[in-house]
C-alpha cells in the first residue's frame, strides 16, 4: 500500500517532468541576458556605477506599480535595510511567521530586534490572521499608541508577512492587524513577483515590500534583490543608506551617517533586466507547469497540489505537493524515493522556531506551521519544463 502511493506520485511528476535529472527550480537564459551581460564587461561599469541599476529600478517599479524601488544585493538585505528604516532598534519585537526561510529572521536578529513567531495556515502557507489576532488580544497592551507585550515588556513594532512559494498570504487580514496595533507592514515578497491579489502585485501592500532575485526565483540577477515602496522620504533614506551614506560630492568622500554597502552590482542588474523583460513568458510557462501537474494528480485522493485562493493570481514559482494527512508519515519515504530517481524534491522549511538560534523566541501556538511542515513538498518548477517543450 504504501509503495503503491508512493510510485503513482512519482510516476505521474515524472509524466510531467520527463525523462533524466531534474532540479527544484533552475533558471531560464537565453541570447538576451548573454548580450546585456557582455556589454556591462566590454563598457568595465560592473559594479555599483552603471545604467543597468537605475534602467533595472525603473522598470521594475513600473511593473509592480510602485513610486520607488531601490536595488539590493539580495532579499535579506532588503529586509534589513527596510526594518532599520522602518525604525527598528534593540529589543523591538517583530512578528514574523515561523514558516520562512531563514533569511527572513535573520534580518531582524542581525538589527538586536527580536523575533515573535507566528502561525500560519494550509490554504496559502501564509499569516493565519483569525489566531493571530486572537493571539494579541490576549498578550498585547496599547500604551500611548504603542504595542506593548505584557510578557515580555518589549514594543512589538513591526510584522513581516511571508508569500510563500509565491502565493498571497491574507494581506488585508495583515494590513487590518497591522493599523489595529500600530505595526509597521514590510512584506517578504521574495518569492512573489509576478503575483497579485485583486489585481494589485505583492509587495505594494505594506509600508514597504522586499524581493529576492537568486538564483533560483522567477527572474534572477544572480544574487540580488529589492525594495520598493510609495514613501518617497523613507525611499530617499533606504537609498542613502545602501550607498555607505555618501553625500553626493564629484570628488570627495563625505558620509553623513553609519552606512551600508548593499548596492546592486551593474552586471547583476544587466542580468536582471533581461530576465524583466521575458517576464510574461516566465509567468505563462509556470502556469502552464501548474495545469501540468495539476492534470496527472487532480484524481489522487492522497495528494493535492497548492493552488492560487480566491482573488488572487500566483506566479507558481515553486509547485507544491500537500500530502493527505493519513498519509502524510510517507513524507521522508517519497523524497528518499524522488532523489533517488533524480527528481530533486525538497520539504518546506523546518520552522525557524525550532533552529538552535531561535529556540527561546516567543511565539504563539504554531500547529498550523506544524502541520505544513509534515504534509508539504516542492516539487520540480523550473520554467524551461515547460519552455523547452516547445
Amino acid at each position: 500500500m504504501k509503495k503503491n502511493i508512493i510510485n503513482l506520485i512519482l510516476s505521474s511528476i515524472k509524466k510531467v517532468t520527463g525523462k533524466g535529472s531534474h532540479q527544484l527550480h533552475e533558471p531560464s537564459f537565453s541570447d538576451r541576458e548573454m548580450k546585456y551581460v557582455t556589454k556591462t564587461i566590454k563598457t568595465k561599469f560592473v559594479s555599483s556605477a552603471g545604467k543597468y541599476v537605475t534602467t533595472f529600478e525603473e522598470k521594475f517599479k513600473n511593473y509592480v506599480k510602485s513610486k520607488n524601488a531601490i536595488a539590493v544585493v539580495n532579499g535579506t538585505q532588503a529586509i534589513y535595510i527596510s526594518l532599520l528604516a522602518c525604525g527598528i532598534k534593540q529589543n523591538d519585537e517583530v512578528l514574523v511567521p515561523a514558516l520562512t526561510f531563514v533569511g527572513t529572521v535573520n534580518a531582524i536578529k542581525n538589527l538586536g530586534a527580536k523575533p515573535h513567531f507566528i502561525d500560519s495556515e494550509i490554504n496559502s502557507f501564509g499569516v493565519n490572521c483569525s489566531k493571530l489576532n486572537n493571539y494579541l488580544e490576549k498578550i498585547v497592551i496599547m500604551k500611548k499608541g504603542k504595542c506593548i507585550n505584557k510578557i515580555t515588556n518589549n514594543q512589538i513594532k513591526a510584522i513581516i508577512p511571508v508569500h510563500v512559494f509565491g502565493h498571497t498570504c491574507d494581506i488585508i487580514g495583515v494590513i487590518n492587524i497591522a493599523k489595529k496595533y500600530k505595526l509597521k507592514v514590510i512584506e517578504d515578497a521574495a518569492e512573489a513577483l509576478g503575483s497579485f491579489f485583486k489585481k494589485k502585485h505583492l509587495g505594494t501592500f505594506g509600508d514597504i515590500g522586499c524581493f529576492s532575485f537568486n538564483g533560483n526565483k522567477i527572474i534572477t540577477t544572480g544574487g540580488g534583490g529589492m525594495v520598493v515602496l510609495n514613501n518617497n522620504t523613507l525611499a530617499k533614506k533606504i537609498k542613502h543608506l545602501t550607498t555607505t551614506a555618501k553625500l553626493k560630492h564629484k570628488w570627495e568622500y563625505v558620509h553623513d551617517e553609519v552606512g551600508h554597502n548593499l548596492r546592486m552590482p551593474n552586471i547583476n542588474a544587466a542580468l536582471g533586466l533581461a530576465q524583466l523583460e521575458k517576464i510574461n513568458i516566465l509567468l505563462a510557462a509556470k502556469r502552464k507547469l501548474y495545469s501540468k501537474y495539476y492534470e496527472k494528480l487532480k484524481d489522487f485522493q492522497d495528494v493535492s497540489l497548492l493552488r492560487e485562493t480566491k482573488n488572487s493570481k500566483s506566479n507558481y514559482w515553486l509547485q507544491t505537493i500537500i500530502l493527505n494527512i493519513k498519509v502524510s508519515y510517507l513524507k521522508n519515504q517519497l523524497l528518499k524515493k524522488m532523489h533517488k530517481e533524480k527528481i530533486f524534491s525538497r520539504p518546506v522549511w523546518k520552522l525557524i522556531s525550532e533552529l538552535k538560534p531561535y529556540k527561546n523566541c516567543s511565539k504563539m501556538n504554531l500547529s498550523g506551521s506544524k502541520e505544513i511542515y509534515k504534509r508539504a513538498i516542492n516539487i520540480p518548477s523550473s520554467p524551461d519544463l515547460v519552455l523547452r517543450q516547445k
